[in-house]
């Protein structure tokens, strides 16, 4: 099934409504990412890396907020211990449809890949060595992102981790618009307009609420995390992990 792409935004909209990963996104979803989130191909494949490091015997990884199980396919070709198994959450049936289809196709790997259609903050974390949460908790109501990150932190091993990767804000309004104008051009580099650019942005104001580098770290260790550390950055765009000791 060859990749679609966007051009949701191309147009002027009468009416501009909130973002949703529905079938319109699903439809265009690998574009869309690749030409939004700079490094996008380079985070997914470092995933895979450090989750074969971390995973452990008879455990389960998860990812949450899979979308079309880019991160799942990631892990799974790279774990070698025995046992693991991944499970991989989304609330978007559409998303979760599309990804099976994905992962039905890859035969590379006998780690299995359980995909659910659930709110992640309802889901049971346990027995778990390896959790993801790739451009996930953004989207979840800021009150609600500690409590997920203990329950998280409850259900890992010791030495299990987690990875966190999230669009940052900056206190200093200066960096803030310095970062946020270099996305805006990565962006343009690879071929959105300014209408598109503007139109989406319109869109996920009241659904992605971006936080800084602190705010993550020191939600880390409310948590019970000693220790986190940033292993990626381009732009405003950031990876972390977290390692339960």
């Amino acid at each position: 099934m060859a990749n679609k792409q966007d051009a949701i935004y191309a147009s002027p909209l009468n009416e501009m409504v909130d973002f949703r990963f529905d079938e319109r996104v699903v439809d265009v979803f690998p574009d869309m990412i690749q030409r939004s989130v700079p490094g996008y191909g380079t985070l997914i494949s470092t995933i895979g890396i450090l989750a074969a490091k971390y995973a452990q015997k008879n455990s389960h990884c998860y990812d949450l907020g899979c979308s079309l199980g880019a991160v799942s396919l990631s892990m799974r070709q790279r774990i070698t211990q025995s046992g693991c198994d991944i499970i991989a959450v989304d609330n978007s049936p559409a998303m979760i449809s599309r990804g099976q289809e994905i992962l039905e196709k890859d035969k590379d790997s006998s780690i299995p890949v359980k995909m659910i259609c659930a709110d992640i903050q309802d889901i049971e974390i346990e027995n778990a060595s390896v959790v993801v949460l790739n451009f996930t908790l953004q989207f979840i109501p800021i009150a609600d992102r500690l409590s997920l990150l203990q329950k998280i932190y409850r259900g890992l091993n010791t030495g299990g981790i987690v990875i966190l990767s999230e669009k940052l804000a900056f206190d200093d309004q200066q960096r803030q618009n310095f970062q946020s104008e270099a996305h805006h051009d990565f962006k343009r580099a690879n071929g959105y307009s300014d209408l598109e650019i503007s139109q989406k942005r319109s869109a996920l104001d009241n659904v992605l609420v971006a936080e800084t580098l602190n705010d993550h770290q020191q939600r880390f260790q409310q948590a019970g995390f000693e220790f986190s550390d940033i292993w990626y950055q381009c732009f405003n765009f950031s990876s972390l992990i977290a390692i339960k000791q």
